[in-house]
């Protein structure tokens, strides 16, 4: 984590205890002179006020001007400068309010303020409210005014000056602002020989989790052996991130789904993240996967977009001409074999693709290409990792066959060393990947003979335990924790 420095108008505002604090005046702040390159500072900003032109404005603005981390950011600023700034975020946080009232065995009977300070409530009960406005707004002191006229609405949210904080209230802010910076660091729970924290974001109750429940206590043991402690979090959990120094995100990834928000929240929280959202977003939807390949000149299937609204007779007969049957057919963001279906013939042809516009404007259609497995080569930080062929499911052209809604059934697989793989596909996978970033990544291919083909490249591949493991084993996870470690140097050194 970027070390922290707390800024307010005078150093009378601050009644607390310095222990452990960097604290330092806004004018002080807005006349130092720093070089360039240097690591930056997470600047928690306690001015009075951050209106425009004011102090606090200034404060969060030349901290970012200077490459820093500002709380509030200039974006937070404008957000609640307004209430119609911010009304997009009210419905949503209305919803959670009322969920809370209806949960509460005394609920209150009139309406009342409630404070946010660094996402922890005055009023316990009000936890999650208080989370939702915190990751929505990041400032270091907020306040919600909530009222009840015919049902319970949220009136104004506020940030609050650390002036205005009263007396009952000082151990409330003092906790939550020492949590949030990691001081003292002898209260924190943490083994004293680790260098660094990792979070690991999963979902206990996954069924296709990217990662099973060996290859996380093994990835949580190379961690302990390079002085990295390993922390496993699930969704509720998306307001601690800044208390770590890396995240690894160990379920499957959607864009309209809390895994994006958290890639985003560490992003803006400056902590290297696997996978960045940029990774998600280009993984995830096959659309964009589909022109990058091509405009790189990576072999793929042929693959035609189909857009709902212009989808007629002759795009069916170009299709059909190009490709033949089998085709195909894709929504943009399937994963696991999910929302991909297979045309013997027209009439199945219009089915698949009625149903699949029903959830996408837009489809892809794709040249069927039988092989009896499907080449995986799992590459991080540019790097082959893995290399893994995995068998169609039986009776079954995917790898995954669906049965139910709760049960699913794979191929056979077999992994073998990166250099027992063809040179081919492996530096195929490389170039395919290379176009998406350098993050943890999951390169599927077909190897027929007319080449070498790329079918998707996954942000998300699966690290099973005796798996894509079984070669490297141990230590396959020691290079995952190594470009965790020096991602975190990097980003410390500036």
């Amino acid at each position: 984590m970027a070390r922290s420095v707390i800024v307010v108008d005078r150093l009378s505002d601050w009644r607390w205890n310095q222990e452990g604090l960097n604290i330092q005046t806004v004018d002080a702040f807005i006349a130092e002179k720093r070089t360039p390159n240097k690591r930056p500072l997470r600047v928690i900003n306690l001015c009075r006020r951050y209106k425009y032109l004011s102090a606090g404005y200034y404060c969060s603005l030349l901290s970012e001007s200077r490459g820093d981390l500002p709380m509030p950011t200039m974006v937070d600023i404008i957000d609640l400068d307004k209430r119609g700034s911010y009304a997009y975020a009210v419905p949503d946080l209305e919803r959670i309010l009322h969920a809370t009232m209806k949960r509460l065995a005394s609920p209150p009977t009139t309406g009342f303020v409630l404070h946010v300070f660094f996402g922890r409530p005055d009023d316990a009960r009000f936890r999650r409210l208080a989370a939702e406005v915190f990751d929505a707004f990041r400032y270091p002191i907020l306040e919600i005014q909530i009222v009840r006229d015919k049902r319970w609405r949220i009136q104004a949210i506020h940030p609050l000056g650390i002036n205005k904080i009263n007396a009952d209230l000082e151990t409330v802010f003092e906790d939550a602002l020492r949590t949030y910076v990691r001081v003292p660091a002898s209260q924190r729970k943490s083994r004293p020989s680790a260098l660094y924290e990792l979070a690991v974001l999963f979902d206990p109750n996954e069924r296709l989790a990217p990662s099973d429940e060996v290859a996380l206590k093994r990835l949580a043991k190379a961690g302990a052996d390079q002085r990295v402690e390993v922390e496993f979090i699930t969704a509720k959990d998306i307001q601690r991130i800044p208390e770590f120094d890396a995240l690894f995100i160990r379920e499957t990834t959607a864009l309209n789904h809390h895994t994006f928000r958290f890639s985003r929240k560490a992003e803006v929280e400056g902590i290297p993240v696997i996978d960045d959202p940029r990774s998600i977003l280009r993984c995830t939807n096959k659309v964009y996967l589909s022109e990058a390949l091509k405009a790189a000149n990576v072999p793929t299937p042929r693959t035609e977009l189909l857009n709902r609204s212009t989808f007629n007779d002759k795009r069916l007969a170009e299709i059909e001409a190009m490709m033949g049957y089998p085709v195909v057919l894709k929504i943009p963001d399937g994963a696991f074999s999910r929302g991909v279906e297979k045309a013997e013939n027209r009439e199945e042809f219009l089915r698949h693709a009625e149903g699949l516009f029903e959830r996408s404007r837009v489809i892809l259609a794709q040249e069927y290409m039988y092989t009896p497995y499907d080449w995986r080569i799992g590459l991080i930080g540019g790097e082959p990792l893995f290399a893994c062929q995995y068998f169609m499911s039986r009776a079954h052209w995917q790898i995954y066959r669906h049965v139910d809604s709760q049960k699913s059934v794979s191929g056979a697989w077999e992994t073998m060393p990166i250099d027992a793989a063809p040179p081919v596909v492996v530096e195929t996978a490389r170039r395919a990947a290379a176009l998406i970033g350098d993050g943890l990544y999951g390169v599927d291919l077909k190897e027929t003979e007319a080449g070498v083909f790329v079918i998707e490249v996954n942000d998300n591949p699966n690290i099973d335990g005796g798996v894509e493991d079984k070669v490297l084993k141990g230590a396959l996870y020691e290079r995952v924790i190594q470009e965790f470690t020096r991602r975190i140097d990097k980003a410390r050194s500036g």
